[in-house]
């Protein structure tokens, strides 16, 4: 089953369009949703929940329709952006205020989370460090047993400790309690340690949706000499040149044992930086 299934959807701004945005993601994995700022995830996200109107598409969560179900949907969802909110109020009342949604809100487990991330409800939200605060968020999510995760760029402004201990919580959701997660996120070496599958979005459209190793192994680091440039410069996807010749990125089906060319497995980061590349050429 698929807890996430997105198909076609368009959003029109005067500067900016959301292009036939289609992926799917199966129940109890993590997906990492990439881009550079500004390149539609978060309009994505916020389409796909009715937060912004589409103009077209359907979106499937949990096997149910957004726009015939959304009720439904909301309540067995955790929906997390990096912004928190209350700023001047303590935990508890934002808590307080928080579970009145929820009629299948427990407390024991949000008693729990609070002693896991050790996080005291007579402090105001302000008071919280940006990894204490979306550790809270996180528990006001999972204490109405949400089935599905939402979350829009957590880890943007955490330091690198905070962010590999926010990591590892989502894994061990993933592991423990069966929970899915869709996170939206430009710091690519997060989705090395704990994504499943990558959804690749640029200037509103979808490059690349697939699982993580197959991603990587679509494609290929290439260098050489610029004379080597000749036998791959019609499929190459873009390159740089050096003094000593040449580094791009190739189509792993376009793999040519000819000159001195060289292949390397790409990171995440290289993929998204080649093809950023490619498409500052082309405009």
């Amino acid at each position: 089953m698929n807890s996430i299934e997105v198909k076609g959807l368009k959003k029109t701004y005067k500067d900016f369009t959301l292009k036939d945005v289609t992926f799917s993601l199966p129940s109890g994995y993590i997906m990492g949703f990439i881009g550079e700022n500004g390149a539609g995830k978060t309009t994505t996200i916020n389409s796909m929940l009715n937060i912004t109107k589409r103009e077209s598409g359907s979106v499937r969560i949990l096997g149910f329709d957004i726009d015939t179900d959304e009720f439904s949907i909301k309540r067995n969802i955790g929906f997390v952006s990096g912004e928190s909110f209350y700023h001047k109020k303590k935990v508890k009342v934002v808590t307080d205020i928080y579970k009145r949604f929820y009629d299948d809100w427990d407390d024991d487990v949000y008693q729990s989370y609070l002693r896991r991330f050790n996080i005291n409800p007579e402090k105001r939200i302000d008071e919280l460090s940006k990894g204490m605060a979306m550790k809270y968020l996180l528990a006001l999510a999972l204490s109405h047993h949400a089935k599905l995760l939402i979350l829009d760029e957590p880890t943007s402004g955490l330091d690198p400790v905070a962010r590999d201990n926010l990591l590892e919580i989502f894994q061990t959701l993933v592991e423990e309690l069966e929970v899915t997660i869709l996170f939206s996120t430009h710091i690519t070496s997060d989705l090395e340690k704990c994504a499943d599958y990558i959804t690749y979005i640029q200037n509103g459209q979808i490059v690349e949706s697939s699982s993580k190793d197959d991603l990587i192994d679509k494609y290929r680091l290439v260098t050489g000499s610029k004379e080597d440039l000749v036998y791959i410069k019609e499929t190459i996807i873009s390159y740089k040149t050096n003094a000593f010749g040449f580094n791009g990125l190739i189509n792993s089906r376009d793999v040519l044992n000819k000159g001195d060319l060289r292949y390397g497995q790409p990171s995440i980061d290289d993929i998204m930086v080649y093809f950023a590349e490619r498409e500052a050429t082309h405009e």
